[in-house]
């Protein structure tokens, strides 16, 4: 845009240097202001015939373009011409300003006087030369002399008293130029306000707003003194047409210094002068009510407002001087423009004044001015663009690294409340499932049974929470491994059967056992997710009736089964708009349910993406007062098929021949009760406890070991850096590769790939399964696992 922009205004420039050029063969006769004499009538509106009689001072025009400044008396000129020539002669004669309220030809003949007027309080039709100057075709007989005289009357504005005599043929191709110089300044002018307007509704800062107000304003301004107004808006002249100038320039100078105050932010960059803003506003505020006023006082504003518009340009140009001053940077472009627009409005005073000559270049001094003011500044404005555009590209720069540390300490924090809340449960868990084994059954076995299961339904909505953040992150993946078909649907059965029975409802579990491969590939943790999730939902949406559980599966020809859950309860069901926005995360928040289920509402989003990544099906029917049946379809890739010798069961028990000694590194005391309860109670394997990474390095050093069982989160020295000094052969080549499992309450992605980047050999999460734990140290260690 701004190379754009650029362009753009150096081809205007160009033109209306080339256009210029023009204008000097089309100068008017210079010399006959030399032989005109005007007089000054004070508040008299005299007729021809009276003049004589007034008494009337006349005096010498000391220009081409005389000026008798700010004023509201009647003036008369008077001046003759001589057609020498045998032909007769046509004239245009152009006098006085668009905007002067009255201009009166007078032509002097033997037997009558004939009367021509002009001025924008005649109406335009009346005209006898459409123009929006005020011009007179004067029509001269061979070898005569006529007498003329011209009468004017102004509301309070500067009164001119040129007497510029064009010839038919130079009248108008001056008329041609000008137009084309003009149509260029406004052209300028209307680019350059769209432009910037359009800039404001895109990037809602204020400087553009006001920049492009001031360029229509000006614009505004200058058609109202070249006349355009009257001529094309209120030809019949009227209330508005009288105040069109001062309006204009009222508007123009609040908009400039708007503009300015915006552009050099003088609330922050110039404090001091913010009270002179203000005190030019308030002078403003009063012109404009004068300007409502009658014509009386009304021509009291013709002054001030210039007054108070050169004030406004030296408090703009002071402002520019403490900045420099100050060592503040301002724009070049911005200066510059300035220094152009003072230039040109100092020569358009002056030359009212009739300090400059009346030339071309002197005529339109303010727009010269002007236009190279608006080059200029919006040469600067580009440059704001550009600096918009740098802060916005920091400004996302920051957001970004923002939102990344937010992103960071979001896993921090997911990180820390799994760890924090899975370290408790760990021990509850660990504790109930010891005393239900030990325990005979009694009414202590109800309870113990009741704190075990309230713990899974704790720990399902942690794992909800924290699964959902991976969805969000797109980072949820499968982990596959062979597993037992048949005892895993037991397990997520039974615990399920007691939880339904305990709020008095009949549960059924049906499976097909011989079309159920006995072992299969696949991701255990998540597909016991899944199921457990749905009967989450069957047993808390049910308050009375049944619940049924049904698995069979179906052997496809590349060893891969179509396992068939359904899951169907007679619950409160679901309505059609209800089920229409079922997947959607925290959607029972958005029931008007007053939580009556509970839940956090992720269980059927995180089912529903972890069945999509099983590559499976998950089809829902419900009706409302009825019930629901969720029928869950998922391949697996089969292991190995049904074998009658092998009879899952889901007690064990375990025996291992050889001895493997483990250390067990965990700094929550109740969590090294209860692993060391599952490791003791395997026959041959021996554990000892480290409280934190340093313990457990020294006792590395002093014993021998055969496994690590290393918590991550702990005081003194975490699992992390523990780990690293034993991979790095700090304690010796013989601990270099000792199996180290990592078994932590810190559940996150990103802490499972830390485990396997530092060295670890594998990885489970608390609360610890003891079937799991076992076999993963059996693993490792070659023992051997026997199920009894």
């Amino acid at each position: 845009m701004k190379h754009f922009s650029n362009l753009l205004f150096v081809c205007f420039s160009v033109f209306a240097i080339g256009q210029t050029t023009n204008f000097k063969t089309t100068q008017p006769f210079s010399n006959l202001y030399r032989h005109a004499l005007f007089a000054n009538a004070g508040n008299e509106s005299l007729q021809l015939e009276n003049l004589d009689n007034a008494a009337l001072k006349f005096e010498t025009l000391t220009s081409e373009n005389h000026s008798v400044g700010f004023t509201t008396d009647f003036y008369w000129v008077k001046f003759n011409i001589e057609n020498n020539q045998n032909e007769k002669q046509i004239f245009y004669l152009e006098t006085a300003r668009p905007i002067t309220d009255l201009v009166e030809l007078y032509i002097v003949a033997k037997n009558d006087t004939i009367i021509h007027r002009t001025g924008d309080q005649i109406s335009y039709s009346q005209r006898k030369v459409k123009h929006r100057s005020s011009i007179f075709k004067i029509e001269l007989e061979p070898s005569t002399t006529q007498q003329y005289f011209i009468h004017y009357k102004s509301d309070g504005e500067t009164l001119n008293l040129p007497l510029n005599l064009y010839s038919e043929d130079d009248f108008w191709q001056m008329n041609y130029s000008q137009q084309l110089f003009l149509g260029l300044f406004y052209g300028l002018l209307f680019l350059a306000g769209i432009i910037y307007l359009f800039f404001f509704t895109s990037l809602k800062e204020k400087t553009f707003l006001y920049y492009g107000i001031y360029v229509f304003s000006i614009a505004l301004l200058q058609g109202a003194l070249d006349g355009f107004i009257f001529q094309y808006f209120f030809p019949s002249g009227g209330f508005i047409n009288d105040r069109a100038v001062m309006i204009a320039a009222l508007l123009s100078n609040f908009f400039l210094l708007k503009y300015c105050e915006y552009f050099l932010k003088v609330d922050q960059k110039a404090k001091f002068f913010r009270k002179a803003y203000k005190v030019i506003y308030w002078v403003l505020g009063i012109l404009a009510l004068i300007v409502m006023m009658g014509d009386h006082i009304r021509s009291i504003a013709y002054p001030l407002s210039n007054i108070n518009g050169l004030m406004s340009l030296i408090l703009i140009l002071t402002t520019l001087v403490y900045m420099r001053y100050k060592k503040i940077k301002v724009d070049k472009f911005f200066s510059v423009g300035i220094f152009f627009l003072v230039i040109g409005l100092l020569g358009f005073v002056m030359n009212n004044l009739s300090l400059l000559p009346n030339n071309f270049y002197v005529l339109n001094s303010a727009k010269f001015g002007i236009g190279l003011e608006v080059i200029f500044l919006s040469l600067s404005m580009t440059n704001l663009i550009r600096d918009l555009r740098l802060k916005k590209e920091e400004s996302q720069a920051i957001a970004l690294r923002k939102s990344q540390e937010i992103s960071d300490l979001k896993s921090y924090f997911m990180s820390n409340m799994s760890h924090e809340l899975r370290t408790p449960i760990n021990a509850i868990m660990g504790i109930a499932e010891s005393q239900l084994i030990e325990e005979n059954q009694n009414e202590n076995t109800k309870n113990f049974e009741i704190i075990k299961h309230a713990s899974i339904s704790l720990l399902s909505s942690i794992n909800d929470i924290l699964d959902f953040e991976k969805i969000e992150k797109k980072q949820l993946k499968l982990r596959p491994d062979n597993f037992e078909l048949p005892l895993a649907l037991r397990q997520i059965s039974d615990n399920w059967k007691v939880m339904a029975e305990n709020k008095g409802l009949k549960y059924q579990y049906v499976s097909n056992s011989r079309s159920l491969p006995h072992k299969v590939y696949g991701d255990y943790e998540r597909f016991i997710q899944i199921a457990n999730n749905v009967l989450s939902n069957a047993v808390k949406f049910t308050q009375a009736g049944t619940i049924e559980f049904k698995a069979e599966s179906i052997i496809e020809s590349n060893n891969v089964c179509k396992l068939i859950l359904k899951i169907k309860d007679t619950g409160v069901g679901m309505t059609l708009d209800k089920k229409d926005g079922l997947f959607d995360s925290f959607s029972q928040m958005k029931l008007d349910d007053k939580r009556s289920f509970g839940g956090i509402g992720l269980g059927l989003t995180i089912v529903k993406h972890l069945v999509e990544l099983f590559d499976g099906s998950l089809i829902i029917d419900s009706e409302h007062g009825k019930g629901t049946e969720t029928t869950i379809i998922i391949p697996l890739k089969v292991v190995e098929f049904n074998n009658p010798e092998k009879v899952t069961n889901v007690s064990k028990q375990f025996q291992n021949k050889n001895e493997v000694k483990i250390l067990i590194v965990e700094d929550n005391v109740m969590n090294q009760l209860i692993i060391k309860k599952i490791v003791g109670a395997v026959p041959n394997f021996e554990c000892k406890i480290a409280a934190n990474g340093k313990e457990a390095i020294g006792l590395l050093m002093e014993e021998s070991f055969d496994m690590v069982l290393m918590d991550l989160q702990m005081p003194v020295m975490d699992g992390y850096e523990a780990t690293t000094i034993i991979r790095k052969g700090n304690l010796g080549n013989n601990l270099k590769d000792i199996p180290i499992i990592a078994v932590t309450a810190d559940a996150t992605e990103k802490a499972r790939q830390k485990v396997f980047d530092c060295g670890m050999s594998d990885y489970m999460t608390k609360p610890v399964k003891k079937e799991l734990l076992i076999e993963k140290i059996t693993k490792l260690s070659d023992a051997n696992l026997k199920i009894a």
